[in-house]
C-alpha cells in the first residue's frame, strides 16, 4: 500500500475550475505524479463546526456550488464522486479517540473547497472522496492535533489533503486582473511561512499570528489557513514540508501548495 504525502491546497477563487493560471495548470498535473490514492480525506475550509470535528458519511455526495455572482458555467460543473462512508466512520472514530467531539452527516456534499482542487486534479471524479471540518474558532494547535488524528489513515492509502488558502483577505480585492503582481505584504506573508515551514520551525508556525508578517491583513479570520495544520499534522511529527508550488492570483491570493512526507 502507497503512504501518500498530505498536502495542503490553496484554492484560491472558485474561478479555477475554469480559468487558465499557473496554479491550475499545477493542480492538472498534480494528480498524476501521486500514486492513486484508495480514497480522498478534505479539510476544507469552507465546512466549519462549533464545538468539535463535523465528518461527512454520505455515500453520494453532491457538489455543493457555496458562492454567488459567478457565471453559469461554474454552477454547472457537477463532480461526482463517491462517498467513502466507511472512512468516514474511521475518521469520526479516530477523532473521538483523539478526544474530539464528533458529528456524523450522511447529507454533506463536498463544497468548492474540495470540489474545485479535485476537478483539476482528478477529472474522472472516480476516488472515493469525503470531508472533514475545520474546528470554529480553535487555533492552529487544535488543528494539527486534528490532522494528527487522522494520520493512521494514510497507512490504507487515503489521501488527507487541507484546502484552504495560504493568504485569504477578499475585502482587499478590487477587479485586480488575474497575473496582477502581488503587494509585499502578501508576498512577504507567504515567504516567512515557507521559511517557517522548509525549517521545520513548528513553534513559530503554531504562533502564526503574532510573529508572521502581515498576519491579520492576509487571515481576517483565519479559518482558510487552518487547513494547512491539518495537513502538517496528519503527515507526523517527523515530516518535511515541501514547498510543491507557488505563483499568485489576483495579487492577494498566494496559491502555494506543500507537500508533507
Amino acid at each position: 500500500m502507497s503512504r501518500l504525502p498530505t498536502l495542503f491546497i490553496s484554492h484560491g477563487s472558485p474561478m479555477l475550475a475554469l480559468v487558465d493560471s499557473p496554479a491550475r495548470r499545477f493542480l492538472q498535473q498534480l494528480g498524476h505524479s501521486l500514486p492513486r490514492p484508495t480514497a480522498i480525506v478534505v479539510v476544507s475550509a469552507h465546512w466549519e463546526s462549533v464545538g468539535g470535528a463535523s465528518v461527512s458519511l454520505a455515500a453520494q455526495p453532491a457538489t455543493i456550488h457555496d458562492f454567488g455572482g459567478f457565471p453559469a458555467a461554474l454552477f454547472a460543473i457537477q463532480y461526482p464522486a463517491p462517498g467513502a462512508p466507511q472512512v468516514g466512520e474511521q475518521a469520526a472514530t479516530l477523532l473521538e479517540a483523539a478526544g474530539f467531539a464528533v458529528r456524523r452527516s450522511d447529507v454533506r456534499g463536498l463544497d468548492h473547497g474540495a470540489w474545485v482542487p479535485l476537478s483539476l486534479m482528478y477529472p474522472q471524479a472516480d476516488i472515493p472522496t469525503l470531508q472533514v471540518s475545520v474546528l470554529r474558532g480553535a487555533g492552529a494547535a487544535e488543528h494539527e492535533r486534528l490532522g494528527q488524528a487522522l494520520s493512521a489513515l494514510r497507512e490504507q492509502g487515503v489521501l488527507v489533503i487541507g484546502s484552504g488558502s495560504m493568504t485569504h483577505n477578499l475585502y482587499e480585492f478590487r477587479g485586480q486582473d488575474i497575473d496582477e503582481a502581488a503587494p509585499a505584504w502578501v508576498s512577504e506573508f507567504s515567504d516567512w511561512m515557507a521559511d517557517k515551514l522548509l525549517g521545520g520551525q513548528r513553534e513559530a508556525l503554531l504562533n502564526y499570528r503574532e510573529q508572521a508578517p502581515h498576519a491579520a491583513r492576509n487571515h481576517p479570520t483565519d479559518e482558510h489557513l487552518m487547513p494547512l495544520y491539518a495537513a502538517m499534522g496528519a503527515a507526523g511529527p517527523a515530516a518535511k514540508a515541501e514547498r510543491i508550488h507557488a505563483s499568485y492570483e489576483y495579487s492577494v491570493l498566494a496559491m502555494d501548495v506543500y507537500a508533507f512526507a
